[in-house]
């Protein structure tokens, strides 16, 4: 009998979370179809190509909503075994409101895990195809950045043409093995620069232990200067900036190749923050589960679950303002960044301590 009842528990419960997953899929289909439309609009391409992208990039999403989506879907389930008197029947056959928290809660905390390992890897190579894609489709391709095992590229246009730089890897605020070269409007080279380092801390690049190669009447002549500066639209801030989307990077190659990502150059910063965050979901699973038993299994009375429905949005946006700011603090080193990712989960699992010890009484 008890393993017909734990059946039915997780069978309904997994139900409940697949539904809710559905329903978020679908609405985020519906929403992000109208941006990739825009997007799209002047370009030669099918309704079928938008669809396309909008459904593999959605997932991505899904993820990143988990704690609501298992939150809602926990309420959804509890909520309806209360009011179809099926807690009462789970009461009388030995289930108390603890047993029910912790099927539950586990159950979260283990699909928390199953996604990490085997969903997360899948979405994150959906969202580079999501990016390569749109970056073919993109109009502005005067200014180009790529960052691969060759190093660092950046394509710029500049007054007189246009320039092109290398650099073998980034290292803190620097550049590492630069080499720059400067093309007039017929791409014919004017100016080869060599610097074994520059500072792009800001778009003012400053260039250590410089050659110079320039074109006189087509012959080059060389110059060796000790520090040589070139104006740029980019600094060490927005180059950055374009390789925070860590969502194409799954939990498995952030763990296995971590020491790997930071020699090629990644920010040490935001490996520890992608790293973390995806690594707080199952236990914030676990959280938001407790959450919702707190809410729902305090009585067997029914009632009326729009107000427990409305009670329970208020509360997850108020955690999810709390864990934004949070982290704001941890990027901004008000505190720990790792810290920063980690403190409202810390918080959260305090209060709920005790209101599952509470609802374990009733």
């Amino acid at each position: 009998m008890n393993k017909i009842i734990l059946n039915y528990i997780l069978k309904n419960f997994l139900k409940s979370f697949f539904i809710t997953v559905l329903i978020f899929y679908s609405f985020g289909i519906i929403l992000n179809l109208f941006e990739e439309i825009e997007f799209f609009k002047n370009k030669n391409v099918s309704i079928i190509t938008p669809l396309i992208l909008t459904s593999i990039y959605i997932p991505s999403l899904i993820i990143k909503f988990l704690p609501f989506i298992i939150f809602v879907s926990s309420m959804w389930f509890m909520l309806k075994i209360r009011n179809n008197r099926d807690l009462l029947t789970l009461k009388v056959y030995g289930y108390s409101n603890i047993k029910i928290f912790f099927i539950l809660a586990f159950t979260s905390f283990f699909l928390g895990w199953l996604i990490l390992f085997l969903i997360n890897p899948i979405t994150s190579s959906l969202v580079r195809y999501y990016e390569q894609t749109k970056s073919n489709y993109s109009r502005d391709i005067d200014h180009l950045i790529s960052f691969n095992k060759n190093g660092l590229w950046i394509k710029e246009n500049t007054k007189n043409g246009s320039r092109i730089i290398s650099a073998s890897r980034p290292e803190d605020k620097n550049l590492i093995d630069v080499t720059i070269f400067h093309l007039d409007k017929n791409y014919r080279l004017e100016e080869k620069i060599i610097s074994q380092k520059a500072d792009i801390s800001s778009k003012n690049w400053i260039l250590n232990d410089v050659k110079l190669l320039k074109n006189d009447a087509g012959l080059f002549k060389l110059k060796e200067i000790e520090n040589y500066e070139i104006e740029s639209i980019y600094d060490y801030e927005k180059i950055n900036n374009l390789f925070r989307n860590f969502d194409t990077m799954s939990f498995i190659d952030l763990l296995l190749n971590y020491n790997k990502l930071k020699k090629e150059g990644y920010n040490k910063n935001y490996l520890d923050q992608s790293l973390h965050s995806l690594l707080v979901i199952p236990f914030f699973l676990f959280i938001m589960t407790a959450l919702a038993s707190i809410l729902t299994l305090n009585t067997l009375k029914k009632s009326d679950s729009f107000k427990f429905i409305a009670l329970g949005l208020i509360l997850t946006v108020i955690i999810y303002y709390i864990k934004d700011l949070s982290l704001a603090l941890g990027q901004i080193d008000r505190i720990p960044l790792i810290l920063s990712v980690w403190s409202p989960i810390i918080a959260i699992s305090l209060f709920t301590f005790v209101g599952v010890l509470q609802i374990n009484e009733k």
